[in-house]
């Protein structure tokens, strides 16, 4: 599955530079999505010394595969806020959110790259999703966005009980932003190396930071990545891993809604163009679950194209893919000093699928820090407490996750393994020699590996739409050769 943004941009090759093991760095910066690239060229226009490491491509994993809205209605996101926060955290929140996309849109515009001004909308098609929408206008107005009013009239081909809008927002292709980035930090000395994974980084004054292909040694380490690579912090264990859908389609008749588009019910439904081609395309996403949890993600993609040929007759998709999201226990990304990173060391993490301002928000708060600058903004962010209701919403999680050890173990230990290959783009976990194995058929290619997450030891489940085994406890995935593409996990799972 790939996107609809790779295939129309290949992946540059001019950014990566030579490995250079043992050198140092004012900054090291794990993640070459949108908030590393972001951080690190503030840091680099400073004068500083930065390497950003990237474990594959520039934009490979989250920012290559978002939806790219850059906007400040957020779906049902500031009501969410509200309810586990304080009115000065969720001011904060937006104010913060406010100078990530102000900021985003200066640097496209004076780099003359090319976005899309476009009216947001969160619509209902329900009366309780009606009552979500009033909440979320509520807290919209508690967090001065008084920008975002109620509208009776949509693009939509079909009724709805409502909607919130906002003027004036923005949509973006993610690659040529990232592109922007990369190439600007370059124009800043700064470096990318690619295929680089960071896999530890410890000690203070300087780091020591230890990748696939070596050592560096820095002052500051920032981990930019979708969740952390460090388990420090136990960040893992207060974020849930979601896999959602999008699609591209051509429309053969009727109106393509020029608008953005979100849902306030479930599943979710989200609409925007495309228009970095000859001919404008129409893009749904949604759909989404919790990584290694769905009974079937082909499944889930399938429903999301039904919604879609149900709503819009006469489609033709182009492309399908997915993407991974982390959402916060409290609603408001984990940004500042990692826990035991003798202050160091930097993360970002946990955009509740609001990547693009909430990335560049993020690279703003950290840069800030790293060079001793002050954002009242942000302070409130970093400095706020764990409410009551986060507290529950962590605990509820780990049950769940513990359920899922428990129950998958248990399958996994008492099923044998089939002594047949599974069937063309099939994967089954079994017990093999008193082991869990984990035994996929990809193009013809039949392969055995271990069926242990080699994060904290969940068995993994085979996702049936991309042909990798996802972890159901924190989001790991690898694919059918045991190869990781995203962590938590750090290791590829071991062969059998």
């Amino acid at each position: 599955m790939e996107s609809y943004w790779f295939a129309t941009h290949p992946p540059k090759t001019d950014f990566t530079a030579a490995f250079n093991a043992g050198a140092h760095y004012d900054v090291v910066v794990a993640g070459a999505g949108l908030t590393g690239l972001t951080t690190a060229l503030l840091l680099a226009r400073t004068g500083l010394t930065v390497a950003v490491l990237e474990a594959r491509s520039v934009g490979a994993v989250t920012t290559g595969n978002t939806t790219a809205k850059l906007s400040l209605l957020q779906g049902l996101s500031l009501s969410g806020i509200r309810s586990h926060q304080s009115e000065k955290v969720l001011r904060a929140y937006v104010e913060g959110q406010r100078e990530g996309q102000a900021w985003l849109v200066r640097f496209l515009e004076t780099e003359g790259v090319e976005f899309q001004r476009r009216t947001a909308y969160t619509y209902a098609t329900t009366s309780d999703g009606a009552g979500k929408l009033r909440k979320e206008l509520e807290a919209c107005q508690a967090a001065g966005l008084d920008e975002v009013v109620w509208t009776d009239q949509t693009e939509l081909p079909f009724a709805t009980t409502g909607a919130l809008t906002m003027l004036d927002q923005a949509q973006i292709h993610p690659l040529t932003v990232l592109d922007a980035l990369a190439g600007q930090l370059l124009a800043h000395n700064g470096v990318v190396f690619e295929n680089t994974r960071l896999l530890n980084a410890e000690g203070d004054s300087p780091v020591r930071v230890t990748t696939n292909r070596g050592e560096l040694t820095a002052g500051r380490v920032v981990l930019a990545t979708g969740t952390p690579q460090l388990d420090r912090g136990g960040y893992f264990a207060k974020l849930v891993p979601s896999r959602s859908y999008a699609t591209a389609h051509r429309v053969s008749s009727g109106h393509i809604p020029q608008g953005m588009y979100l849902s306030a019910d479930s599943p979710t439904h989200s609409l925007r163009t495309l228009d970095d081609g000859p001919e404008q395309l129409l893009m749904v996403g949604g759909h989404g679950h919790t990584v290694g949890r769905a009974d079937s993600e082909a499944a889930a993609l399938q429903s999301l194209v039904a919604w879609a040929d149900s709503v819009f007759p006469g489609l033709e998709m182009t492309h399908s893919w997915s993407a991974q999201d982390y959402t916060t226990v409290d609603r408001v990304p984990y940004v500042g000093k990692l826990p035991g990173g003798h202050g160091d060391i930097f993360v970002a993490t946990g955009y509740n699928k609001w990547g693009m301002t909430n990335a560049v928000a993020a690279a703003l708060n950290l840069s800030a820090q790293l060079l001793g600058g002050s954002m009242p903004w942000a302070e409130t962010l970093t400095d706020r407490g764990t409410s009551a209701s986060a507290v529950g919403e962590a605990l509820s999680a780990n049950v769940k996750v513990a359920g899922h050890l428990a129950k998958d173990w248990l399958r996994g230990e008492l099923s044998s393994l089939p002594d047949d290959p599974p069937g063309e783009g099939k994967g089954v976990v079994g017990r093999l020699d008193g082991k869990p194995v984990a035994a996929s058929t990809v193009g013809g290619v039949t392969c055995r590996v271990s069926g242990v997450c080699t994060h904290l030891g969940g068995i993994v489940h085979w996702n049936d739409a991309e042909k990798s085994w996802d972890c159901p406890l924190h989001g790991s995935r690898f694919a059918a050769d045991g190869t990781l593409l995203e962590g938590p996990a750090l290791k590829d799972l071991g062969k059998a």
